[in-house]
């Protein structure tokens, strides 16, 4: 009967590539995974506003207070230095993204690497790769930038876990790497506590004294809030410490949670993504537990629960990179499983790069592309003033040069249900769209059919301006959808073909 390293030797496989050789591996597949976006500047709503937030923080606006969201100011910073890079922004962003899945993957492979082959690693790596575009993740949502540092983070636990030197050093900067996470988002935070506990844990089995592990633990939690605490200080050096609050801390509890059956449906569907890698870690082989390593896939398993239980206390899953953070470690542990079974992974892999392509032609499809959009932004390119981006691409702002309407730019912000408190947002949602709608944007624009899940009385306040003072100058179809671009009437602005079937459902 052959044992465990009988078995082991059976699925190896011919050759393994180096840690170079195996970076630029990944970074060739995430090439491939994600060509298709590099030429879509209305990729995904979220990141086309992170872009314009950049943008305009080169020009001298200040996130939170000339610019309402609240995302940490450190994704606004990645993606005003991808705006650094030059050229429009749009092609620049999604390439510093990849580095970002690249390096997040190369690390999925170094760790797995202590447990399995170059083969299971390699494709463990490869296959986040290939699923970011079943998540929404193909662009640069910001999962896509903090997975780096978490996994970064990771490594550096499931290191210190066999031996003690270097202890202290690796907690103290794998909480760093925490810290500055959480200035990408901050739903980081509960997979933060369990790093700081695992390390504290650790310091505890390897001898470490009760005193010197609470001074330890003091230097995760300072490390972990020393990059929100500076991003604090700043704002509240220059007066506007309230904004700065307001955004981050207090606003996100005035949005209201989809119903309980609107947020199942988006759970199940989080469980039908990453079912196909459930059930190859389900049929694969068990880890021995008492094999090398046994420890750290312990760490790595409680990283995994804690991920998924971050991801349902948010409670919100109606968009699919709300689970991206569970796709890290869930890479790892199924390592082992792919080692095992490589006519499974190699299957697994090559479905999941041609399903991402076809994942994202629907996409793109559904949504538009650089034609629509360029379409949409000729049609509603101002002569003067602003233009209104009610229901539509927040890169319509880029594309046409123009100057915002409010602080409140983001579409969602006025016209979704979940947004209409002034708790959420600072300002009465009504109120803020009567504003902009008094200043006579140059266009506005708005999306057929009407959003299912939108705010009424902002759309009623909108539809009242467009009959009174606007025409209707074009449309754009998209699959499902139309982009509607309205303008002041009477000015001698751009115009196209709208069909009459469009124009005899919006009398």
């Amino acid at each position: 009967m052959g044992t465990d390293s009988d078995s082991a030797r059976s699925f190896a496989p011919p050759f393994s590539l180096g840690p170079a050789a195996t970076a630029a591996l990944l970074l060739l597949v995430t090439l491939a995974a994600r060509l298709p976006t590099l030429g879509n500047p209305v990729l995904g709503f979220d990141e086309q506003f992170y872009l314009l937030v950049g943008d305009r923080m080169l020009h001298g606006a200040l996130p939170y207070v000339d610019m309402f969201d609240r995302k940490p100011i450190g994704l606004f910073l990645i993606y005003a230095g991808a705006r650094l890079l030059g050229g429009e922004g749009f092609v620049q962003y999604k390439l510093v993204a990849g580095l970002f899945v690249v390096a997040t993957a190369f690390g999925i492979h170094w760790i797995a690497r202590r447990h399995v082959g170059w083969f299971g690693s390699a494709f463990a790596a490869i296959l986040y790769i290939l699923w970011l575009n079943f998540m929404e993740g193909e662009g640069g949502q910001a999962p896509v930038f903090y997975n780096a540092l978490m996994i970064g983070a990771g490594a550096l636990l499931v290191s210190a876990v066999p031996r003690a030197d270097g202890l202290i050093a690796k907690g103290t900067a794998a909480l760093l790497l925490v810290g500055l996470a959480l200035q990408v988002k901050y739903s980081v935070l509960l997979e933060g506590v369990y790093f700081g506990c695992a390390f504290l844990l650790l310091a505890r089995r390897h001898g470490v004294s009760w005193g010197c592990t609470a001074l330890f633990a003091a230097a995760m939690i300072a490390l972990a809030l020393l990059p929100t605490a500076l991003a604090a200080l700043y704002y509240a050096a220059i007066g506007q410490w309230q904004a700065f609050a307001f955004a981050n801390f207090v606003s996100v509890f005035g949005q209201t949670k989809g119903t309980f059956a609107r947020e199942i449906v988006g759970l199940a569907s989080f469980v039908g993504l990453l079912l196909p890698l459930l059930i190859v870690g389900l049929i694969g082989p068990r880890a021995p537990t008492t094999a090398p390593g046994a420890l750290e896939r312990r760490y790595l398993l409680g990283w995994l629960l804690t991920a998924v239980l971050s991801v349902l206390l948010y409670w919100r899953f109606d968009a699919p990179h709300y689970a991206l953070p569970i796709l890290v470690p869930a890479c790892v542990l199924l390592a082992t499983a792919l080692a095992a079974r490589r006519r499974v992974a190699l299957g697994l892999a090559l479905v999941a790069l041609v399903a991402g392509q076809i994942v994202l032609a629907i996409s793109a499809s559904a949504k538009g592309g650089d034609r629509e959009a360029r379409a949409v932004a000729a049609l509603a390119m101002p002569m003067r003033g602003c233009i209104f981006v009610y229901n539509g691409y927040p890169a319509l702002y880029m594309l046409t040069h123009s100057c915002l309407p409010s602080r409140w730019v983001f579409p969602g912000h006025l016209n979704t249900a979940d947004e209409n408190n002034p708790r959420a947002l600072g300002g009465d949602p009504q109120a803020i769209t009567r504003a902009i709608l008094a200043a006579n944007p140059q266009a506005i624009i708005d999306t057929y059919p009407v959003y299912a899940f939108g705010n009424p009385a902002v759309h009623a306040l909108v539809l009242q301006a467009i009959r009174q003072r606007y025409d209707l100058a074009g449309c754009v179809a998209t699959r499902g959808r139309v982009r509607l671009v309205y303008r002041l009437r009477g000015d001698t602005g751009p115009r196209g073909a709208c069909p009459a079937a469009i124009r005899a459902k919006l009398e």
